[in-house]
């Protein structure tokens, strides 16, 4: 795994839009008569490529919203994301085509609909009421900058404040603008003689909505007549205002400002504060005004029927609290409640039982959106415990650093990982149900077991159910726990290769079957695991320490055309079994002084209680060679059947018998080839040029380039300009292409050499120059023969080329059904079993497990390799190429699978120009090649990977996967397998008030705002102010709504067809339903406006 430099990939993506265009054409040369013709299945129409969901953490939040009657959340980002959530399992991810900030979101609250305000001042009407949400309706502003939304409850109109302190009013149904409009000098009047600053906040008092509160950043606050047009009262304080909020009996209101102080105000008191509190603040003791604290951001004032209001805020600490984490304080009554939060507060919302701000509130929960997370406050239980979230929103709890991704799993493995991972869930959540609960499951159509492995830079691996296009944790593994932690900064060994995060993970292989799990890390540590259900205490662990670097004859000796003796290498081909050691080897320095023969990490000398799941079996770690830190491991492979895993780096490779924990092959790169060495090298010495350490893993999060001789670890705010072209992390720079590092490892049965009559174990080896070589594996008999006899490894002389690294290979049988590798299939070790005893003797090694078994000695079988330039079919055991296909010449492969769709095969590639391809099996004709999107970093070259089912996946965002198919039926059934966001719920009674109150207080209430705000008699606003842009989501809209029915009467006919009942007239109303649905929108909307305005009493 190569490191390419960053004019490698600028030239892959500038090549992108030509090579789509200018793709070369496949050299075929078409099988002799020797080969059998295969018949293949997969056609273009088969392929088809679509985004499906997008998982995790919405990245960079900013803004949130909440619609209490359908108990939908809303969330907005810096990117112009909008995710929305329901009921677990109901995600939805739309997105702003501008790209700009989200900085506000409005619920049309019940009306299945939202507004967006973005930070290029545009406002966006969106239709929830579509599975996948699209805008209706777009409006720009021209002159002025939006700052504030405020849309009240059941009214259409929309009241936007700018920067430059005016309020213009939106009509949410035709997105236009009225012709009313609140001019700043008007509100504030002579109160002031400077500008009052932007618009912060915009409310109606909760008892009379012809009232408006106007808050500016100053500190003033107007409350203005909408008939009258003037304002009432004005309202100043000498701190800026952050937000406000009413008492719901619209007598008082609450003021939060930049001094951490909090004003509260009687309406028809301006002159001052009825109330000042300082909440953090320490009170001074001969009365003066407390120390000033940070701004309190916002705060909410929400009332109960049976106790004290509830007042909530965010921010206002004092600012002697250095390294204080950030808080949430909730005022309830006398007590005071300070939650501390693990990131900053972006927003927080107070969930309340009705949607009527002129009735008791009775709050029930906050909803707290977090830098990097999302908390649920309970506020019904003493001490306010946190909602268990069942959102999937943990994925970068610790950064990413690769993934991998299973689709079509043994069907028992994810309730066996599931119960395994309940053990670990953390107690102390609230008792009650998550109260995000909207929206409808959509009907999972495809139901087989999907798994998502990601492994993280503390070293934790997380497997995920991916069923169905949900997601949930199922079990969480740390790797780091066989390793001693240590204890402080200055303790830490300068055995390290990267700075920091020295357990994270690189490379994950594992074997579903089996469940054998194998992951590299970037110490260069290799640790192998099987799955138990049951509890074990080891008393050591396992350990082995390989020396994978070959010396040279003579150090100084010039770099000359010449190729020198071959040096001897350190290990042998013969198997050396090594006595496990229980802690690394003393030997710490090599004769003239140099860091020598000892690991970077300290395995745990104590012994080690490994809970029910995935338990270490044994730890490989390379060592420092003659001051030279080991090389990170740049590929992995493990096999069950054989009981052996092999890793390789830019240094060599390395093959274990995990059974015997024993090192069977320790050879460097150029000894494999033996004397068949193409390229005439010769060894260097490790002393002269020291590598770099693993750029290649380095960040995931944005930044900049990395020095040539450390690295960061993942987690570091690095930009690695050179990324590796594998999933794994790389070493050799542009400038030392001639180290020639694993890039690809299998296992499989097949044959070894061309003379071979039947196939055999044995291990092909991919190279980032373009090699391929066949390694022998003569394996003793089961049972207990396997653990006595050593097992035999021997280069077999095979060499194949391409062009390009290799990335992945595979072998087809004669009829083109895939070979998969060995395994033996999962059973539980740590039980003595007595009467499988007998059985178990006789047991021999398995065999591949294959739709049709090729171990006949007359069939033949093809080899599938694919590097970064080209894809070849090679005819087994002849070695002839049977097809060959040049997959681009101008940029190259980033991951290329061979994988299962619509019981067929194909390859399926990735490429740093963006296009996405697939490939026939064994023929190699192009199917598919869409250019999908720019490879813009170098997270989504880590971790994009495809799996069987036309399924694929990459982390678009350090906190988000993104799942997509490559699949036509998936793209078609996708639509049924959505949740959806909209469902119909009846509006809640609005309160019940008293008679004298509407009789006498109520004189407002009768406010019409259509009068106020209509043409008729606002008359139209200037047409520069704003522009108009219609959505694409219009009338589609209510068509996807309407043949959302018609699915649902689908399935229904289906169910009543067997009771022998008919739906025919009923199936004649839907299609008239959907073919006038233009008019259905039109009449439904008229109906509502006609009484939304109105009260109870003027009907």
């Amino acid at each position: 795994m190569r490191k390419f430099n960053i004019r490698k990939v600028l030239d892959g993506l500038t090549a992108g839009s030509s090579s789509a265009s200018q793709q070369p054409q496949p050299q075929q040369h078409t099988p002799g008569s020797r080969e059998p013709e295969v018949q293949e299945t997969l056609q273009s129409e088969h392929f088809q490529l679509c985004k499906t969901v997008r998982h995790g953490f919405p990245y960079q939040p900013s803004a949130l919203a909440f619609d209490p009657v359908q108990k939908i959340l809303a969330v907005g980002t810096q990117t112009g994301a909008l995710r929305l959530f329901g009921r677990p399992g109901v995600e939805c991810y739309c997105q702003h085509d501008s790209g700009a900030a989200v900085i506000q979101l409005q619920f049309l609250i019940n009306e299945g609909a939202l507004v967006s305000a973005l930070a290029d001042d545009t406002l966006h009407l969106w239709n929830l009421r579509q599975k996948r949400p699209a805008i209706l309706h777009s409006l720009k502003f021209c002159r002025e900058r939006v700052t504030f939304c405020h849309l009240p409850f059941q009214s259409k109109w929309l009241y936007v404040g700018t920067e430059r302190g005016n309020i213009h009013i939106v009509n949410v149904e035709s997105f236009t603008l009225s012709g009313y409009v609140i001019m700043w000098n008007k509100a504030i009047e002579l109160s002031s003689k400077s500008h009052p600053g932007p618009i912060v906040h915009i409310s109606d008092n909760p008892m009379d909505e012809g009232k408006l509160l106007i808050g500016f950043e100053s500190g003033t606050v107007v409350l203005w007549d909408l008939k009258s047009k003037k304002g009432d009262y004005r309202y100043t304080y000498d701190e800026a205002i952050h937000s406000v909020a009413w008492h719901h009996e619209g007598k008082q209101f609450i003021c939060s400002h930049s001094d951490g102080t909090l004003t509260i105000w009687n309406v028809r008191s301006p002159t001052k504060p009825v109330q000042t509190i300082t909440p953090h603040g320490k009170q001074l003791k001969d009365g003066k005004k407390p120390e000033p604290c940070k701004p309190i951001l916002k705060v909410e004032f929400k009332t109960s029927r049976s106790g004290e209001p509830f007042i909530i805020l965010s921010g206002g600490l004092s600012y002697d609290t250095v390294g204080r984490r950030p808080c949430l304080t909730v005022m309830h009554g006398k007590s005071t409640a300070v939650l501390e939060m693990d990131y900053s507060i972006v927003d927080f919302l107070t969930l309340c039982e009705t949607p009527y701000a002129n009735d008791f509130q009775e709050p029930y929960a906050v909803v707290v959106l977090l830098e990097k997370d999302l908390v649920l406050i309970d506020l019904a239980q003493n001490g306010y415990p946190i909602f268990e979230n069942p959102y999937p929103l943990s994925i970068h709890e610790s950064p990413v650093t690769c993934c991998e991704y299973f689709a079509d799993c043994p069907v028992d493995l994810i309730p066996a990982l599931y119960s395994v991972g309940a053990r670990q869930k953390r107690q102390g959540y609230s008792k009650k149900e998550w109260p995000i609960n909207g929206g409808n499951w959509g009907l999972g159509a495809q139901s087989y077991p999907e798994i998502i492995i990601t492994g993280h830079a503390d070293g934790s691996i997380k497997f995920w159910d991916a069923s169905a296009i949900t997601l949930q944790v199922l079990y969480k593994l740390k790797t780091a726990k066989v390793f001693e932690k240590s204890r402080n900064k200055d303790d830490k060994p300068n055995t390290d290769i990267v700075d920091e995060d020295p357990y994270a993970i690189q490379i994950i292989s594992w074997c579903p079957e089996s469940r054998m799990l194998c992951i590299a890390g970037v110490s260069a540590h290799v640790i192998i695991y099987r799955f138990s259900k049951q509890e074990v205490i080891i008393e050591v662990i396992p350990m082995l320490e390989v020396r994978l670097l070959y010396e040279i004859n003579d150090v100084e000796s010039p770099e000359s055309e010449q190729a020198p003796p071959l040096s001897t290498p350190v290990g042998a081909v013969s198997p050396q079994p090594i006595p496990p050691q229980s802690h690394p080897s003393t030997s710490s320095s090599s004769s003239d002084g140099l860091r020598d023969n000892v690991p970077c990490l300290k395995v745990k000398n104590s012994p080690l209680k490994q809970s029910p799941g995935y338990q270490a079996e044994l730890v490989i770690q390379l060592v420092w060679v003659g001051g030279e830190p080991p090389q990170q491991i740049t590929s992995l492979a493990v096999n069950s059947s054989y009981g052996l895993v092999v890793f390789g780096n830019c240094n060599g490779i390395a093959i274990v018998d995990y059974l015997q924990k024993a090192v069977l092959l320790n050879l460097g790169t150029i000894e494999l080839y033996g004397s068949n060495d193409p390229y005439r090298r010769e060894p260097r010495s490790p002393r002269k040029s020291r590598q770099p350490s693993g750029a290649g893993l380095c960040d995931i999060n944005e930044g900049t380039v990395v020095p040539e001789d450390r690295c960061k670890s993942p987690t570091s705010d690095v930009k690695d300009n050179s990324f590796s072209r594998s999933r794994s992390s790389s070493v050799t720079s542009i400038d030392k292409e001639s180290r020639e590092a694993i890039s690809a490892l299998h296992f499989c049965e097949t044959f070894t050499r061309k003379a071979d009559s039947s196939p055999s174990p044995c291990l092909w080896v991919g190279t980032t120059l373009g090699t391929v070589l066949v390694i022998a594996l003569n394996l003793p008999p089961g049972g207990e023969q396997r653990l006595l006899q050593p097992v035999i490894v021997s280069p077999s002389g095979t060499i194949l080329r391409l062009k390009g690294g290799i990335l992945r290979m595979a072998f087809l049988d004669t009829t083109g059904c895939l070979v998969p590798p060995a395994y033996e299939s999962w059973r539980e070790h740590n039980v003595p079993e007595e009467k499988d005893e007998k059985e178990k003797l006789k047991k021999k090694r398995p065999v591949s497990v294959s739709p049709s078994s090729s171990q006949e000695i007359s069939e033949n079988q093809y080899a599938v390799i694919c590097s970064e330039k080209q894809a070849k079919v090679i005819s087994l055991p002849t070695q002839n190429c049977a097809y060959k296909q040049n997959i681009t010449e101008t940029s190259f492969v980033l991951r290329g699978d061979i994988v299962a769709l619509s019981n067929s095969i194909c390859l399926a590639c990735f490429c740093a120009n963006g296009h996405i391809m697939t490939f026939s099996l064994p023929s190699l004709r192009p199917l598919l090649d869409v250019y999908y999107l720019p490879l813009t970093n170098m997270r989504i070259a880590r971790t994009f990977c495809f799996t069987n089912n036309g399924q694929a996946l990459y982390l678009v965002s350090p906190t988000e996967i993104q799942r997509l198919t490559y699949s036509q039926e998936t793209c078609e059934n996708l639509q049924e397998m959505l949740g959806e966001l909209f469902t119909p719920v009846e509006t809640p009674e609005a309160p019940n008030r008293g008679f004298f109150k509407g009789l006498f207080g109520g004189g407002a209430q009768s406010l019409d705002r259509e009068e106020l705000f209509g043409e008729s008699s606002s008359g139209k606003a200037s047409r520069s102010l704003a522009q108009h842009i219609p959505g694409p989501g219009g009338i589609e809209g209510v068509k996807g709504a309407a043949s959302g029915v018609v699915g649902e009467l689908a399935r229904a006919r289906l169910a009543l067809d067997e009771r022998g009942q008919k739906l025919g007239d009923l199936e004649e109303r839907t299609t008239a339903m959907l073919s006038s649905a233009d008019s259905f929108s039109k009449h439904a909307h008229e109906m509502m406006l006609k009484y939304k305005d109105k009260k109870w009493y003027q009907f």
